[in-house]
């Protein structure tokens, strides 16, 4: 690795304290405690120990049998409300409060009449369906009449059913909903077919269940909760149940939970010693177990369970899940505890939050304008009404355009004046007004919400076939997840990324260790070729990762000198081996040598164990009792006797473990922030300030770090341990507080073995990609749990942070010293910019273009310089700030500081935070501006982040599916969000606003000739245009070209704005969709309508030419007027676009020709009538013409004298497409 270059640093609000505590994230408040840093791998396989060997005699110590486990409270999952305080839960799990008596269930253990009958409990029929055959169409109709769009065209079609109100013919104004109701319905009906279809094979598969004194076949749905059941090698769990008893005589079972967290490594799980050795099909078995009610969180769970007088706890190591597969374990027996929809994975079948698009809401901004719009014409054209019948009252009976009295012969045969449905002038306004609504309805398009789901559809088949975003590592294709967010792509601001598995590569290689402050490392690094072999069973087992190993400390290792040295090397390796929840399984070989593949949830574990064995510390078995370690050929067995699972408050975890020698020893690692306070510094203090200086260099090159201690503990300290265990396990309330108050007692005066170092190398292309988003005007905010001097190094190899930048360090344990920080922060930016926390008056007419491409660049905070009183920055500012900090930051009145200082800053690194402070980070630029933002990440703990944004992105990474199930978009690689947000991005926002302001136009174009019409008929809202055209108009007549130029038109071309990352600033400038052209189209549309409508009748004006003619003449001359207007808007012509547009035209003619072939209605052969006069013909070419005149001629100016960028950069590609085709 590249050293890190010199920089300028400033440390702020620095306050003297003991090195060990630097970045310590933990407080003593209780927010503190809330947003302590996890950095954990979330869903940790709970190892407990149910058993004491007979090979290591442990009586003396205390009784034998005893059960040792820790249970931590890690939620995930849970719906939260975030905000940017720190986003405090509303709700918290069951799972992660104390049970109580209100909050518990009892189950009684074989015996499923009485714990149903009474509690009533979930049977195991699961549901996933929305509908069934007598809720469908109330209840889809209800969830369809959600859109405001369809109770309005609903209402319109009810007023049309009114005699006196009745405009078009009944069919016809109810056509078009029914159509969009009904192509809704069809497609929400099959997709449940397929959940109904799924849930019967599901609910009828079949389990064994323990019926007498024999396990019989039984369907999944008929499982009862107390039942006890049993399931083989590969099965599916029926239901969530406590683990009895297991093929592995220690009572260990393997399970897959990829189908519940998407992870496909194993987790190990455990019977309690008191059952394992139950046989309930040959003596029966009765028990009851009491635990919590049912909950999602899938990594929690407390229960007590009372067998033959005894009371035992329970844990989330004894609990397997629906939707897992046993593996590696012949059979497992265990007894129901939830079922069917009270099972974890079923309350975890919700989806993520739904988000609305940004375009969305400002569409339905303009949809309001539309309306009161419409309601100004209406009130003009009633008003208008009004005035006429006033003027005309004594007219009124006979006139033609409307008539009082009605002279026809009735059902008796008299003939003689009868009043009409006349209620006089004032409720006659009322009725022109309705009328008019009714008329003017297509103002609000109807099949705009069909067509945005048609181009969403479209373009999301376009990113996923994209073969630059396609990851040949992982074989991931670019997933599409949410189609109703697609155009905010193109306008994002900030990029909040995680470090671990987002920016890295989240393989880790061991790359160096210091032991007992020496340091095995500094480039005596060197390839062993003769792998470390072991024999177990007479076969010969070789690790399946090669790691490199220091020649030095091997020397050291196979020496034969009992020396101090090699004792605190050996303690060191033997930690690495067993301190974890790693699970050695066999793999064949074609060589005739198997591997060992070691399976767990952390990568860093992973790559520790895989070290261990390189230097002759090879783990070959694992069972809940024991593990067996190969030291340099000669296998030793360590009795399991107890593990403290690391969690979020100690950040640490231990295992105590009964040596060969019979000595008992906890085993130790995790951060150095919380490690360092466990030591006993009153021994070998150099050490530690070796060991102290070692980590700091480590961290600066980049390297994951994790310090390592011992402590052996005599027979009454171990007793003590036992004692104070069993009494937290045990207890009902407090249970979770008491375990981690008795880690942390044993956890204490530990002896310092030494550090690790992890090197997590970057992802290929991510300097490149953040350079890109950098130059695209985008932010990027790293957020990790890393230590500082780990972030801070991967942000120089990343290129996030560069040399001629001043860091601001925000390191504080204080609310006082956070303030103060923030204000030295502050007093530093105001000294760097001369102008203090001022915004900057830039825009991209302040830069001259660059003299080669003609573009604009966009400002960034890096190269802002004094325009207007603005900044003049001698150095970009970096704000580097850890969790710490940020507890009491998002908590109080500081917040609004941080937002500023951030803000202005190129670069924004948070270190040490915990998973809710990065949603709170996100939320902290959401909520105070209008910028889009974006979260990506792979893991759990970015859950909450991804969520929060207005985007998120999971990455398919190595540490589960979690990140990528909360995604409204995933992908391989973190470079593929270049292509992304660059090109699809830039692509979707342009095409789905230009779609949005077309459709707008196109029926505002026809509502507006017949308001023309309806100046000139006395307002009685007579049209001329029949009523089949104006339903048809929006729905064929226009609709087709709309949504293939929204999925398939391309301003310009891929490696174009890829190879100019300004172009993107265009979307977050709301370019292609605002209110200016809004409104800028809306006078186009005036002009156009104006054109359409008068042409033909000043023609026409004085001849004998009747309605219905006319309205033939304006309906084709509107689609031929649109269609040309979006053609002229064409910016890349393909065969699909000629065929949709020149075909719609056709088809409009061809429609139009039908209806006047119909007798029954007005205007019966027509069309073939008007077509052989010349001046129709003369007519549609002249409207045409005039019509798009102003806009060609706008357009041709605005491109000649003032170009954007992207017009500038259009010109460019044809010039070169043009040399090369010349070539």
């Amino acid at each position: 690795m590249d050293p890190q270059p010199s920089v300028s640093t400033y440390q702020a609000g620095t306050e003297p304290r003991a090195a060990h505590h630097e970045n310590r994230v933990v407080g003593n408040s209780p927010s503190s405690r809330r947003y302590a840093s996890s950095r954990s791998r979330t869903g940790l396989s709970r190892f407990s120990i149910d058993e004491d060997s007979a090979e290591f005699p442990v009586h003396h110590l205390g009784r034998e049998n005893s059960v040792f486990s820790i249970e931590s409270s890690v939620v995930l999952n849970s719906r939260r409300r975030y905000g940017s305080r720190g986003g405090d839960s509303d709700v918290f799990m069951t799972s992660q409060k104390e049970m109580n008596e209100d909050s518990s269930r009892l189950v009684h253990i074989n015996d499923p009449k009485p714990t149903n009958d009474r509690l009533e409990f979930a049977g195991n029929e699961i549901r996933s369906s929305k509908y069934s055959v007598f809720t469908f169409l109330p209840r889809n109709l209800f969830e369809q009449f959600h859109r405001v769009a369809y109770i309005y065209f609903l209402v319109i079609a009810v007023l049309n059913q009114l005699p006196q109100l009745a405009v078009f013919g009944r069919t016809a104004s109810v056509l078009p909903l029914v159509f969009v109701l009904f192509v809704t319905a069809v497609k929400d009906a099959y997709e449940d077919f397929r959940r109904h279809r799924s849930d019967k094979i599901e609910n009828n598969r079949m389990a064994r269940v323990l019926v007498g004194n024999q396990f019989e076949l039984k369907r999944w749905k008929e499982i009862r909760v107390g039942e006890i059941i049993k399931v083989h090698a590969n099965d599916s769990l029926p239901c969530d149940m406590v683990l009895l008893s297991t093929s592995d005589p220690t009572g260990v079972a393997y399970v897959q939970t990829i189908n519940l967290d998407g992870e496909s490594n194993l987790k190990t799980r455990y019977a309690k010693q008191e059952t394992l050795s139950k046989m309930p099909e040959k003596e029966g078995m009765s028990g009851i177990i009491r635990c919590e009610n049912p909950n999602r969180n899938i990594y929690g769970f407390q229960a007590n369970m009372e067998l033959d007088g005894k009371r035992i706890s329970l844990g989330p190591s004894n609990i397997v899940l629906r939707g897992c597969e046993l593996k590696n374990t012949r059979w497992a027996v265990g007894v129901v505890v939830y079922a069917g929809q009270e099972t974890k994975a079923m309350l975890n079948s919700s989806g993520a939050p739904s988000k609305r698009s940004r375009l969305e809401t400002h569409m339905n901004r303009e949809t309001i304008m539309l309306s009161l719009f419409l309601i100004a014409l209406c009130s003009i054209v009633s008003t208008l009404s009004g005035i006429w019948l006033r003027r005309h009252r004594s007219e009124l009976d006979t006139a033609p355009f409307f008539r009082k009295l009605d002279f026809s012969r009735d059902d008796d045969g008299n003939v003689g004046p009868r009043n009409y449905n006349y209620y006089g002038i004032g409720m006659q306004i009322f009725f022109v007004f309705l009328m008019s609504v009714i008329v003017f309805q297509i103002m609000i398009p109807i099949s705009l919400y069909i067509s945005m789901e048609l181009v969403r559809l479209g373009q999301a088949y376009f990113m996923i076939r994209d073969i630059k975003m396609y990851d040949e590592k992982s074989d991931s294709r670019f997933q599409c997840r949410a189609l109703n967010i697609n155009e905010d792509l193109g306008q994002i601001k900030y990029v909040f990324s995680d470090k671990t598995g987002t920016l890295t590569e989240n393989k880790m290689e061991f790359q160096c260790a210091s032991i007992r402050g020496v340091d095995y490392g500094g480039g005596i690094m060197e390839s062993e070729e003769d792998d470390h072999l072991v024999q177990v069973n007479g076969q010969s087992l070789k690790p399946k990762m090669k790691v490199k190993t220091n020649q030095e400390l091997r020397e050291l290792l196979r020496s034969e000198k009992d020396t101090e040295r090699l004792k605190h090397a050996e303690d060191f390796f033997i930690a690495l081996a067993a301190c974890n929840t790693i699970v050695p399984l066999t793999l064949e070989s074609e060589k005739g040598v198997k591997l060992i593949d070691y399976q767990g949830e952390s990568p860093d574990e992973q790559a520790l164990v895989y070290a261990a064995a390189a230097h002759g510390y090879t783990l070959v078995e694992r069972t809940s009792g024991y593990i067996v370690i190969d030291i340099h050929g000669n296998k030793q067995r360590f009795n399991v006797l107890g593990l403290h699972e690391f969690d979020s408050d100690r950040k640490r975890m231990s295992v105590i473990v009964g040596c060969p020698d019979n000595t008992v020893k906890l085993f130790v690692k995790g951060a150095d922030s919380s490690m360092f306070g466990a030591i006993d510094k009153s021994m070998d203090l150099d050490v530690i300030n070796a060991t102290e200086a070692q980590l700091h260099g480590y961290s600066s090159l980049g390297l994951r770090t994790l310090v390592v201690a011992v402590r052996e503990l005599n027979a009454s300290e171990f007793e003590r341990w036992q004692s104070d265990y069993e009494r937290a396990s045990t207890a009902l309330m407090g249970r979770g507080s008491l375990l981690r108050s008795v880690a942390a007692n044993v956890e204490s005066n530990l002896t310092l073995l030494g550090a690790s170092a992890i090197e997590d190398k970057l992802q290929e292309g991510v300097p490149e990609a953040i350079e890109s988003l950098r130059q695209a005007g985008i932010k990027v905010w790293v957020l990790t749990g890393d230590k500082q001097e780990t972030a801070i190094s991967i942000g120089y190899s990343s290129k996030l942070l560069t040399e001629n930048m001043t860091q601001i360090i925000i390191t504080s344990h204080s609310r006082q010293s956070c303030r103060k920080s923030l204000d030295d922060a502050k007093a530093l930016f105001k000294k760097s910019t001369g102008n203090g926390m001022r915004q900057p008056s830039v825009g991209a007419q302040n830069f001259k273009p660059d003299p080669q491409t003609g573009l604009h660049p966009v400002p960034s905070v890096d190269d802002k310089t004094l325009i207007d009183g603005g900044f003049d920055y001698k150095k970009p500012l970096a704000l580097i700030i850890d969790g710490t900090s940020l507890v009491y930051i998002l908590e109080s009145d500081m917040e609004y500081e941080l937002f500023e200082l951030a803000t202005k800053c190129s670069v924004v690194l948070c270190c040490r935070v915990a998973p809710l402070q990065k949603a709170g980070i996100v939320a902290l630029i959401k909520n105070r501006t209008d910028d889009m933002t974006l979260a990506i990440g792979d893991g759990a703990n970015d859950v909450s982040m991804i969520q929060m944004a207005d985007v998120g992105i999971g990455i398919c990474g190595q540490e589960g599916r979690q990140a990528v199930m909360a995604s409204d978009f995933a992908m391989g690689q973190f470079r593929f969000l270049v292509p992304l947000l660059l090109v699809h991005g830039h692509w979707n926002y342009q095409r789905m606003g230009y779609m949005l302001l077309y459709n707008y136009y196109r029926n505002a174009v026809f509502v507006l000739v017949l308001f023309w019409y309806v100046l000139y008929t006395a307002y009685t809202l007579t049209t001329a245009v029949t009523e089949w055209s104006s339903m048809l108009y929006s729905i064929i007549y226009t609709s087709l070209p709309t949504v293939a130029v929204g999925i398939m038109d391309t301003d310009l071309s891929h490696n174009t704005l890829l190879k100019y990352p300004q172009l993107y600033g265009a979307g977050q400038r709301q370019e292609s969709y605002n209110a200016r052209l809004f409104w800028l189209t809306m006078i186009d549309t005036l002009w156009q309508s104006a054109v359409i409508f008068y042409m033909p009748y000043c023609t026409y004006r004085i001849s004998t030419m009747d309605a219905s003619r006319l309205g033939d003449l304006w309906t084709l001359a509107a689609v031929i007027v649109v269609n040309i207007h979006l053609a002229m808007d064409v910016m890349c012509w393909t065969w699909i676009t000629h065929a949709v547009i020149w075909g719609s035209m056709v088809a409009t003619c061809i429609c139009v020709i039908l209806i006047d072939s119909i007798p029954e209605l007005p205007g019966f052969w027509a069309i073939y009538h008007f077509s052989t006069y010349p001046s129709f013909w003369q007519n549609i070419a002249l409207i045409l013409v005039v019509a798009v005149m102003p806009r060609f001629v706008v357009k041709f100016i605005k491109q000649q004298f003032r170009p954007s960028d992207i017009q500038i950069s259009r010109e460019a590609d044809k010039f070169l497409r043009w040399n090369r085709s010349s070539v």
